[in-house]
């Protein structure tokens, strides 16, 4: 799994049809409760403080408390906004928290440190937002629509389920294997309870200037293309190539340093990489699309959590 969960921005959710701006499609009232840390009233949501893994202090579970996903928003605007280039409105910066409409419709998954307490309980110290398909389908779509057509790559699989990663951050003392493997396993274990066919999402390269990327993002076309039944392409209006030199021009040794810990453990457990990046210049990255489908995961990976998810369950 992921050496480091260091992600940069909040990232785009993945879309059946385009949004004009993040969020467009989603009610108004969804974004209201966002705002307040309360979810949509939708049956399909998961409602649960059950414990999802323990590794020593560290616990994961998704968040079932409105409390918890606004203490998960200031966890993130802290790792986005505080720590890293990403441009806060005057909004987000009144509220120290990072808050957009699909708060209301995700599943917000939580690593507590249960040696670190506070008033309002174990400290958040690590997040990750989940957003299954049948949920965003019935709230107004998804959201990585604004930056990649993944629309093609939905149909082409119309039977399977499809479930987005994303506003994945932690604290810098927590980045560490522990609790990464604590967050995929998680992960893992919600997939495994839903279902989940196929795992998506953006992950980000810091800059906007593809030319300085040129090394990572060559190394990505030439060596890790999804196959043309997972290929999503960047839209065009967007699209930025990733094709920047010749293969033979590729140092694989140099371009994995050069990627960020998140993608080269995608990388790992079998992932593959759409047609094309997206310059965010609001966060100043580069974002590229990561598909993951659970059958094209490493085995090794799968042995290692177990198959029921049982390796660090409480």
């Amino acid at each position: 799994m992921p050496a480091s969960l260091r992600e940069t921005p909040p990232k785009r959710l993945f879309g059946l049809a385009g949004l004009p701006r993040p969020g467009a499609g989603v009610p108004k009232l969804a974004a209201l409760k966002a705002y307040g840390g309360l979810r949509v009233s939708d049956p399909r949501l998961t409602r649960s403080d059950e414990t999802l893994g323990r590794i020593g202090a560290l616990e994961v579970r998704l968040a079932h408390r409105a409390a918890e996903i606004r203490r998960a928003q200031r966890l993130r605007f802290d790792v986005f906004y505080q720590e890293m280039s990403a441009v806060a409105d005057a909004t987000t910066m009144l509220a120290r928290r990072d808050v957009d409409p699909y708060d209301a419709l995700c599943d917000h998954l939580l690593v507590l440190d249960h040696d670190k307490p506070t008033r309002h309980g174990p400290a958040v110290v690590g997040t990750y937002r989940l957003l299954r398909q049948e949920i965003a389908e019935r709230r107004g779509g998804f959201y990585t629509a604004g930056e990649f057509d993944i629309a093609p790559l939905i149909a082409r699989h119309r039977g399977l389920k499809f479930l987005e990663l994303g506003r994945s951050c932690v604290l810098p003392p927590y980045r560490n294997k522990r609790t990464v493997e604590l967050l995929w396993h998680g992960i893992w274990t919600y997939v495994l309870r839903h279902k989940v066919d196929v795992m998506l999402g953006c992950a980000s390269l810091e800059g906007t200037d593809p030319d300085a990327l040129a090394l990572p993002l060559s190394f990505l076309h030439h060596y890790a293309p999804a196959p043309e039944a997972w290929r999503a392409r960047a839209l065009a209006r967007r699209y930025v190539p990733l094709d920047r030199m010749a293969k033979e021009s590729v140092d694989p040794k140099a371009a994995l340093h050069a990627l960020p810990p998140l993608v080269k453990g995608y990388l790992r457990i079998g992932a593959v990489i759409g047609d094309g990046a997206v310059i965010d210049r609001q966060f100043g990255t580069t974002d590229i699309l990561v598909i993951l489908p659970v059958s094209l995961i490493n085995t090794r990976y799968i042995g290692h959590f177990g198959a029921s998810a049982e390796r660090h369950a409480a």
